[in-house]
Formats: structure tokens, C-alpha cells, sequence
């Protein structure tokens, strides 16, 4: 039996056999992955195409260490794109982000989506750079034109004012 390293390496130069055992052996992964991603009417049809995309383009993966990142972008995409086939979405509602897939829930994602609309601008603004479009402290400060402490403060404060708005 192959290590998973080597398994990855001989799928990536075109063994089928090898590339039969990853799918095997990343299915359950997969299945994980979209169970969080997806709605639950989802997630079979998402592993399945997901895997047919996998044993298509193993070919393109560039490094054998980004394996786990490429399934989980390829899974993403494939519960964004069955979301917006099975609601007649041209596109993925405004108000929906990645980060909210992780919340099985719909009522906790409309929770949060308004306990972030109801924040102060200025706390506001930091969240959303900090934990939807991913910045780092100093690239926030430097959109905001405020110092790195005040940027650390406004998200922790902004944070604060989401987990009180959930509480109550």
C-alpha cells in the first residue's frame, strides 16, 4: 500500500489505479468537507461531481502538500454552484458568504447577517475586512487609516456586539 504522499504523486502523473485509490481513500474527507459547505440535499451530488472534477484535473495540481486545500476549494464550489441551480439563482444571494456555510442553520445565518448590520460603521467596516474580505491588522489599518491598535480594538469590540446581538 501507498503512502498518501506517494499516492498523491503517482494519481498527479496519470496512474488510474492510484488515482482510483485517492478518490476512494478522500471520499469520506469529501463527504465531511460538504457536509459543512452545502445544504443538506447537497452534499451527495457535490462528492460526486467533486470527484469527477478530481479524477479529470489531478494532473494540474501543482504541489502535493495543496491536495487538502484543492478539495475543499473544489467542494466549495461545487455547493455555490448547486445552491444557485437548485434555488434559479443567477447568482449567490448579496448576503451570502463563504464563512456562512458553516452554519448549517439558516436562522443562525440570518442572526448573524443582522447582528453584523447592526454594528457601528466603524466596527462594522473592521469585521467585515478582517473576517469576510481576510486582511491582515495592518492592511485594515491602513484601508481605515487608523493604527494597528485601533484596528485590533475595533474588531475585538465589533465581535464583542456580534456574540451580545446572538445572545439575546
Amino acid at each position: 500500500m501507498m503512502h498518501r504522499n506517494e499516492l498523491i504523486e503517482a494519481a498527479r502523473k496519470g496512474n488510474p489505479k492510484a488515482t482510483e485509490q485517492l478518490l476512494i481513500d478522500w471520499e469520506p474527507t469529501l463527504k465531511k468537507m460538504a457536509f459543512k459547505q452545502c445544504t443538506s440535499n447537497d452534499i451527495d451530488d457535490a462528492v460526486q461531481e467533486s470527484l469527477a472534477i478530481i479524477w479529470r484535473r489531478i494532473g494540474t495540481l501543482k504541489t502535493i502538500e495543496a491536495f487538502p486545500g484543492w478539495l475543499l476549494i473544489i467542494i466549495k464550489r461545487e455547493c455555490a454552484k448547486l445552491m444557485k441551480s437548485n434555488h434559479n439563482l443567477d447568482e449567490l444571494p448579496e448576503d451570502y458568504h463563504e464563512l456562512f456555510s458553516y452554519y448549517s442553520s439558516p436562522d443562525l445565518r440570518l442572526d448573524i447577517i443582522a447582528a453584523i448590520h447592526s454594528l457601528p460603521e466603524k466596527y462594522r467596516s473592521a469585521i467585515i475586512l478582517r473576517d469576510f474580505e481576510e486582511l491582515s491588522i495592518g492592511e485594515i489599518a491602513d484601508k481605515l487609516l487608523i493604527t494597528r491598535m485601533a484596528a485590533k480594538s475595533r474588531i475585538h469590540r465589533g465581535r464583542l456586539m456580534i456574540q451580545e446581538y446572538l445572545e439575546k
